[in-house]
């Protein structure tokens, strides 16, 4: 194994997750009548599973089938993501005219989460033979030389944001397709100009959904006071929206985050859980843990995924393989922009996405692909020994 901090730092996290999914799910398995250790019991089958994976790419696959398994896993997942439009209700699992997750016996399989790792994977595979030796030229060229990437990308966001009704994972896919064409050596000038694009298709797909449009509200019930107070008093009151209805989750997120202070209450402590905040232990991991370990214990954390994308961009540094280094700045991308989103939503610094945590919140499809990923990312710094 070429980086073995990355694989411990990714076990740590992991086991994280697994304390998060036991201690944070007292009133869910009470409220379906689950076992006590229902949760803790499947988020650590998918912990050992996601660990065993890592370690196995990375010491024991065949390196010369890497592109038959990162370009497999897109075409798989992304045929899948599609297919699930049409599949029937006994073998989707809808919530609110929503299709995320394939059911199987005894699973549900969410592909989406697989295609980012697939679509960051073919990016970086197919960048690497395009831009190889492809000079800066005007930006109607470059928007002409990417524009296959962009079809490929736009019939996803149909599927994710239409079908499955998920922006947030529409931001993480476009700022993370942003970043790697800027590191495949393409200008600022198209960066900023998919940078534009990408804020614009965020200001249309919430304008035609009245459900986004009252979580905007929402956020910015909550957020107003705080945020005017800091403008001229005429632009504040115009700005300002009296009566309101403030977002329910954010109010007992931010409480959970208030009485965690510095410490916490101490794990299996936290109030918050006991039925005022839903989605706990997945999308409001963070809030959870903050009142049970407190800031400090969110520090801690936060510092794990520094220094997990930290290792990811060392080992981009350190190679001379082109598609290395890109696939290992994209999945630095998936995790850092899918953590700075989720944190900045439970903070109420902007409106709640529905991203997870990767790795720390709970959910066997997320901690698996990013698993996989990860298993990929060391797999190829076989390479060159980075």
């Amino acid at each position: 194994m070429q980086d073995k901090s990355l694989f411990f730092i990714t076990a740590l996290l992991i086991g994280l997750s697994i304390l998060a999914s036991y201690t944070l799910t007292t009133y869910v398995t009470l409220y379906y009548g689950y076992s006590s250790d229902h949760f803790f019991v499947r988020q650590l089958a998918s912990g050992f599973l996601a660990i065993l994976l890592i370690w196995f790419l990375a010491t024991k696959f065949p390196l010369h089938q890497v592109n038959r398994l990162g370009l497999g896993l897109f075409i798989l997942s992304f045929f899948l993501m599609l297919a699930m439009i049409f599949m029937p209700s006994s073998l989707v699992t809808a919530i609110g005219g929503a299709k995320r997750w394939i059911k199987l016996p005894g699973i549900s399989i969410a592909p989406v989460e697989f295609f980012k790792v697939g679509f960051v994977y073919f990016l970086a595979w197919s960048f690497t033979r395009k831009f190889k030796n492809y000079q800066r030229t005007t930006l109607s060229k470059e928007l002409a030389a990417i524009f296959p990437y962009m079809v490929i990308f736009f019939i996803a966001v149909l599927s994710i944001a239409v079908f499955q009704n998920d922006i947030g994972q529409v931001m993480v896919l476009g700022l993370t397709l942003s970043f790697m064409l800027l590191f495949a050596g393409r200008s600022f000038k198209l960066f900023f100009t998919l940078i534009g694009l990408a804020i614009a298709l965020f200001i249309l797909f919430v304008s035609i959904s009245e459900n986004r449009i009252a979580r905007i509200k929402m956020w910015w019930a909550s957020a107003q006071n705080i945020i005017l107070s800091y403008l001229p008093p005429s632009l504040a009151q115009e700005l300002k929206i009296d009566n309101a209805k403030e977002s329910y989750q954010i109010i007992n997120s931010l409480n959970a985050i208030h009485n965690g202070g510095f410490l916490g209450q101490g794990l299996g402590n936290g109030q918050i859980k006991l039925g005022f905040l839903s989605d706990v232990h997945t999308d409001f991991v963070l809030a959870g843990l903050a009142e049970e370990i407190g800031f400090l214990g969110i520090f801690g954390i936060a510092f794990l995924y520094i220094l997990l994308i930290h290792r990811l961009f060392r080992i981009a540094n350190r190679t001379k393989d082109m598609t290395t280094y890109l696939f290992s700045v994209g999945m630095a991308s998936l995790i850092g922009f899918s953590f700075l989103i989720n944190s900045f939503g439970v903070t109420s610094l902007v409106p709640v996405k529905g991203i997870t945590v990767p790795l720390l919140s709970y959910g066997g499809s997320s901690m698996i692909a990013t698993a996989l990923g990860i298993g990929l990312v060391l797999l190829l710094s076989k390479r060159s020994g980075t």
